[in-house]
């Protein structure tokens, strides 16, 4: 009985080393190394993890740079001043660009929106939007708080059905946008601390649009004939040239807008 004993001790050992071994082998074979560098990117990202720079979390994003897949300025919670130093481990200089700041692409607070009605079981936006005939405008903001949810730094507040967003606690992640199931919460190049936007996003024309909301985009050009140079209707919709945004002032077209749909946005700005 010892012996039996001994013998299966003996063979459970030899076992427990023979697998020891060949981990150990494998572990050597199979080893793929790794480049320093992503480890140093993700240790000085913000890990806010919030997938602003299109990858799925900070350690996504060091390696996509490493491979060249996202640019190194690419992290928009971090700011220039992460985009500096990771730049400085890969070895580049950054070419100058202007940060994508959020702009809501709709003015329509609940009381001018027109034709909606109203559903108590509704609870988000993303429900809302498939449900046909909730709200004449297909393209303006629902109001049910999506985008508020989606924000981490409390960026977002809600005034009558409408996110009105702070910039000053805007980290530029992006949340917001992807949350919005009409992509109504745009990004835009700010060259500037204030920028102008177009506060609508509907393409219907201009005598439909009364029918819907108050203070609709109407399509009716008096911006274009106000900033040829930075405005131009397309599709019923007035939409800004921010490739040439420097070039001229924009606030000549926002005056001269019939439904003041035309909006400053940004630091030391109104949104309403």
């Amino acid at each position: 009985m010892f012996l039996t004993i001994l013998i299966a001790a003996a063979l459970m050992l030899g076992l427990a080393l023979l697998f020891t071994i060949t981990l150990s082998i494998a572990k050597v074979r199979l080893h793929v190394e790794t480049d320093p560098r992503i480890d140093r990117i993700n240790e000085i990202l913000p890990g806010a993890n919030c997938g602003g720079c299109g990858a799925a979390g900070c350690a996504s994003f060091a390696r996509s740079v490493v491979e060249g897949k996202i640019a190194a300025d690419g992290c928009p919670v971090g700011g220039p001043d992460t985009s500096a130093l990771i730049a400085d481990i890969m070895g580049i200089e950054l070419v100058a660009g202007h940060p994508l700041r959020p702009v809501v692409r709709c003015q329509a607070r609940a009381s001018d929106r027109l034709g909606q009605a109203v559903y108590s079981s509704i609870a988000t936006c993303a429900e809302a939007n498939v449900v046909p005939g909730l709200q004449a405008c297909t393209y303006g903001c629902l109001g049910f708080e999506d985008c508020f949810v989606a924000c981490r730094y409390d960026a977002i507040t809600m005034v009558e059905g409408l996110p009105v967003i702070d910039y000053k606690k805007c980290t530029n992640c992006g949340a917001c946008s992807r949350a919005c199931p009409r992509n109504m919460i745009a990004r835009v190049p700010f060259s500037k601390a204030g920028m102008y936007a177009v506060a609508c996003s509907n393409h219907d024309p201009g005598r439909a649009m009364k029918n819907i909301c108050k203070v609709g985009c109407i399509a009716c050009g008096a911006c274009v004939k106000a900033v040829a140079d930075l405005f131009e209707v397309k599709a019923n919709l007035a939409e800004v040239n921010y490739d040439d945004y420097d070039k001229a002032d924009s606030a000549p077209a926002a005056e001269k807008c019939p439904t003041k749909v035309i909006v400053a946005f940004g630091d030391g700005q109104s949104e309403s």
